[in-house]
């Protein structure tokens, strides 16, 4: 057979310029990411009016915001590794659909226990759509401009969050609770039959699973937007791995040390982002800060995040993408110092938790994007979904963790400087599971 017979996908995607459908293709995992955001942050929004209509204490209703972060962390590690099988875009129809319909249901709820058991289901889904974006998205980007591009995609999140604030602040003193959760759960459903036309399944994915030339080519010609007529064979090469099974490769030879490294990294920064986003307006407030500036200096956190994804993503693509999270955690770590010794009243409050979020959440997002290339297409949604899995027990942890520091007497300060310490470990474990190297993303 002729060699220009024989296309290598991967380099070949890597080689050309983003097409219009490829541009579109980030743009609507953007949209996903965003929806995935709106529908994690929902509850915060809602909570206060339901505590006051259902005349229940706030530990009572602690299962019910439990659950979701639970639900996540378990579909994260079955319903998002699932791509791995039946592809990452049936995964993400299903997972769109499943958090949107979960959603609509938890609108018509009656108990905190019915609430629970919805706000668990959402998770469920939830917790497949963010590796599958991620995992699509690396799949079809050039790698010289993937990072950036997966860094940007994800500030989708921050911004789907933000938008469910702003819309829970209108709907819910005129039409409830109700109107809100409605409101989050139309919008997946309305994305979901653009999905449906637009979103393509993965070349390299199909390419790795043998699917003949006469299914990829019509494929990989309409993402990028070029002519393959010529071409009888795909491929993608990669390195070879001993492993028959998806997860198995987390664990095998070449792979093993640098999964518990992103497990660890990912654990330690989601530690430190959710216990300072949950408990940063609290202890402002007991410190004696008006709410309203509390929650101004909080959205700096959330700001500083937004930026430094952008910036942390834009310099992976131009240095070593560990060094790069590396040293953002270990700023991040500098930055906590820095908030925990100066004190609330501090004149450096604000660019304080500005550099704080700026390094930490910037990190955290650039994580998402370096860890698709640290494994092959046979086991990349599965090694995406458990390091998000698995992470997603340090935000547990976080979020629970710091009403048991306060109680037993921990100040801003002392948290916030002993946070420098996670931050710290999250740096230097993504330099050490380095040392095996990157698959051929």
């Amino acid at each position: 057979m002729k060699q220009a017979e024989v296309l290598d996908v991967r380099e070949f995607i890597n080689a050309r310029k983003m097409s219009a459908f490829q541009w579109g293709l980030v743009v609507l995992c953007f949209l996903i990411v965003a929806v995935d955001g709106m529908d994690v942050a929902i509850m915060g929004f809602v909570a206060p009016s339901i505590l006051g209509e259902w005349h229940i204490s706030r530990p009572a209703f602690g299962v019910v915001m439990g659950a979701a972060p639970i639900g996540l962390a378990v579909g994260a590690l079955l319903a998002g590794s699932s791509a791995d099988w039946f592809g990452r875009r049936k995964v993400l129809l299903g997972s769109v659909l499943g958090f949107g319909l979960a959603t609509l249901a938890t609108a018509h709820a009656t108990s905190p226990q019915g609430m629970a058991a919805l706000r668990f289901v959402t998770g469920l889904a939830l917790g497949a759509a963010m590796p599958n974006t991620t995992t699509l998205i690396s799949e079809y980007i050039p790698e010289r401009i993937r990072s950036s591009v997966i860094a940007t995609m994800f500030t989708g999140f921050n911004l789907g969050s933000a938008a469910i604030g702003f819309a829970a602040a209108w709907l819910t003193p005129r039409f409830g609770w109700q109107a809100v959760l409605t409101f989050g759960g139309l919008m997946p459903l309305i994305l979901l039959p653009f999905m449906f036309f637009l979103l393509p399944e993965s070349a390299r994915y199909l390419v790795g699973k043998g699917a003949p030339a006469e299914r990829v080519r019509p494929l990989l010609a309409r993402v990028c937007q070029v002519k393959l007529d010529s071409y009888q064979v795909f491929v993608s090469q990669e390195a070879p791995v001993s492993a028959k099974q998806p997860l198995g490769v987390l664990f095998s030879r070449g792979y093993a040390l640098k999964t518990f490294s992103l497990w660890l990294t990912y654990f330690m920064g989601l530690l430190v982002i959710y216990l300072t986003t949950s408990w940063l307006p609290t202890m402002m407030k007991d410190a004696g800060i008006s709410i309203d500036r509390a929650s101004t200096l909080t959205a700096m956190f959330q700001l500083g995040g937004t930026v430094g994804a952008i910036v942390v993503g834009f310099a992976m693509d131009r240095i070593k993408p560990s060094r790069v999270i590396s040293a953002s955690y270990l700023l991040g770590g500098v930055a906590l110092l820095v908030l925990g010794s100066s004190g609330l009243n501090s004149a450096w409050i604000v660019l304080a938790i500005l550099a704080t979020g700026f390094c930490l959440s910037g990190a955290q997002t650039g994580l998402n994007a370096y860890a698709p290339g640290c494994y092959p297409t046979m086991a990349r949604a599965t090694g995406v979904s458990w390091m998000l899995g698995v992470g997603r027990l340090g935000s547990i942890l976080g979020s629970s963790i710091g009403g048991v520091l306060l109680s037993l007497g921990w100040g801003f300060e002392s948290i916030f400087l002993a946070l420098a310490i996670p931050a710290v470990i999250a740096a230097a474990a993504i330099l050490g599971g380095n040392r095996q190297g990157s698959a051929q993303a």
